[in-house]
């Protein structure tokens, strides 16, 4: 006799010898049980979890000739179960979906199934990879599997119960199976070791059960390739180069260089492994599951059930995850998932791991924003007590005033500190007492929220006192515009009133808000601002306003118009203590003030 795989061999044919299943085998059962049998399954789920082989299991249970009805546990000797077993069965068909697809076999199998079994109770299709058939196919069969004949039972076994159509579905009872345990597959793989006669040790089976991804039937193929190349004696390391896989032991040393952010370590670690001959695409993934497992060990412990993984492998995730905290494993994770996943259509796969490897180390030095603001709010707690200290002649803050410091007593910091480089010193024990402290609550409350974003209007600083001539600034405006082409729209703005309301030149014109809106495209208003920036030395922005009637002229006229509630809201934000910190930091601008009392 030939030989038979492992898979093959030691298939289930009993609900109770099914692994990780217990779900479906105990409904299955008890519906045999009470005779609540339907006329269709769908039965879905992860490959190599036992979907083919349960359908064959209910397809003995439901034929099997030693008992008057249908038996929960077949016998597993009659002709019916032994005909089940070997595929012969007359009245068990099973049809391979993704070869019979179309609608021409499906009407063939609907004019079939108008017949009674040739000898057992039902007549059972079992259609492997069922999503594969065509929409116009599954048409053909919904009549069929609204109201089959009594003697009828349809099972399917897909991968991808999504790609049914759901009026399929709604006619049948669906089962989702799990993907099978670690612990499962670990156990069932020694009891097979064992009737083979195999000697294995704990690191091999963790090997073989983590290969199959949760797959019963992924395990034992490669048991049985593990067996005809190592012999009667499996070790971890040899089915772990069997398999292409890294030790975690390596993982672990190349967590310490990131630690100890050593880049020429790790650089040299990957080059050991590319010598060896290692993937660098299934060493990124091995990498990311193993960062996941140090990640879950530092939320939920090493002894977690979510890590499913042996107790050597736990022990040196939670030796990992002790070395970092939970934001930088997360931060680790991230880095190489987007690496894992550019590597798939990368040409230079080496290049582009070892950049990500260099990424985690460098990932270490960065400092996050809360521990910035932070440190900033500590300084400006201790700013009260500085100016009591060194008293200074008290003066009036003007709303003009927008560059004004509010803490004059505050020496500022010329070099700031790179975040880098506090980092550096914070890891050697050797840095700035300030730099240092902790990480107290901001308790500095302002109703001013100043957003640094990029935008192309002018910075709009309010200054009531100014003497600018706002008829020489439209003069400059109107010239730009005609060289620029712009005749029509520098025309229309000569005809109407000028008014300069701090940083805006206010244009008032009897005119439609069409018309205007059609003239002062992007371009156009861009080199207005431009030109109205340049005659006034300082950033002005041009707005058109459409008025009904326009009063009369009043070029040359400076109009200035106060801010509600005192200061605005720009010299409200640029005196906050944090904002200037924060400018000193990064050497930010404040680009955009959005007041919030104003917008209640």
């Amino acid at each position: 006799m030939s030989y038979q795989v492992l898979a093959r061999k030691y298939r289930p044919q009993r609900f109770s010898e099914v692994i990780g299943q217990e779900h479906v085998t105990r409904t299955l059962k008890n519906a045999i049980d009470q005779q609540r049998i339907a006329h269709g399954y769908i039965f879905s789920g992860h490959r190599g979890i036992g979907k083919t082989t349960i359908a064959r299991i209910l397809a003995m249970a439901l034929n099997c000739r030693s008992t008057d009805q249908p038996n929960p546990e077949p016998c597993g000797v009659c002709d019916s179960c032994v005909e089940v077993r070997a595929g012969s069965s007359v009245d068990v068909i099973e049809i391979d979906a993704a070869t019979n697809r179309g609608i021409d076999e499906i009407r063939e199998l609907r004019d079939a199934a108008r017949y009674r079994p040739a000898r057992d109770r039902f007549k059972i299709y079992i259609l492997d990879e069922a999503h594969q058939i065509t929409d116009a196919a599954f048409n053909a069969l919904l009549k069929t599997l609204e109201e089959p004949p009594p003697h009828i039972v349809f099972m399917m076994a897909t991968t991808q119960a999504e790609d049914i159509p759901q009026t399929i579905r709604s006619r049948c009872q669906h089962f989702s199976f799990h993907a099978v345990k670690f612990d499962e597959i670990v156990s069932h793989l020694g009891a097979i070791a064992a009737k083979e006669n195999i000697q294995t040790d704990d690191e091999a089976l963790a090997v073989l059960a983590e290969a199959g991804d949760g797959s019963m039937r992924d395990a034992l193929s490669i048991m049985d390739q593990a067996i005809a190349c190592c012999g009667t004696k499996l070790s971890g390391e040899l089915v772990r180069g069997l398999v292409g896989n890294v030790g975690s032991e390596v993982f672990e040393d190349l967590m310490g260089t990131v630690a100890r952010s050593s880049s020429e370590e790790a650089l040299r670690t990957l080059d050991r492994l590319m010598i060896e001959g290692h993937n660098p695409a299934h060493f990124a993934r091995q990498l990311v599951r193993f960062l996941r497992n140090a990640v879950v060990a530092k939320v939920a412990g090493d002894d977690s059930s979510l890590l499913q993984i042996s107790s050597d492998e736990r022990a040196r995730a939670g030796r990992v995850a002790s070395q970092f905290s939970e934001e930088d494993l997360a931060r680790f994770l991230q880095i190489m998932l987007r690496t894992f996943d550019e590597l798939g259509y990368r040409q230079e796969q080496r290049f582009h791991l070892e950049l990500g490897v260099l990424k985690l180390v460098h990932a270490q030095r960065i400092l996050p924003l809360e521990q910035i603001l932070s440190q900033v709010a500590g300084e400006t707690q201790r700013a009260p007590e500085a100016q009591r200290a060194t008293p200074s002649r008290p003066s009036p803050v003007s709303a003009s005033s927008t560059a004004a410091p509010a803490l004059s007593a505050a020496p500022r910091q010329q070099n700031p500190v790179s975040p880098f480089e506090a980092d550096r010193a914070r890891k050697g024990r050797s840095f700035d007492p300030e730099m240092s402290a902790g990480l107290p609550a901001i308790q500095t409350q302002t109703s001013v929220t100043a957003t640094a974003i990029a935008v192309e209007e002018p910075q709009a600083s309010e200054d009531p006192g100014t003497t600018e001539d706002p008829g020489r600034i439209m003069g400059h405006v109107l010239a730009e515009l005609e060289k620029a082409g712009h005749k029509m729209l520098a025309s229309t703005l000569e005809s109407g009133s000028v008014t300069l309301k701090g940083n805006e030149l206010a244009v008032s014109i009897a005119q439609s808000a069409a018309v205007i809106d059609l003239m002062m495209s992007a371009e156009p208003k861009r080199l207005a601002n431009a030109a109205a920036s340049a005659a006034a030395g300082r950033p002005v922005k041009v707005k058109v306003n459409v008025v009904s009637g326009v009063p009369a002229a009043t070029n040359g006229a400076t109009t200035v118009v106060r801010p509600r509630n005192g200061a605005s809201a720009r010299s409200r934000a640029a005196e906050d203590p944090i904002v200037q910190r924060m400018r000193e930091k990064f050497g930010a601008e404040i680009r955009t003030v959005i007041d919030h009392r104003e917008k209640n």
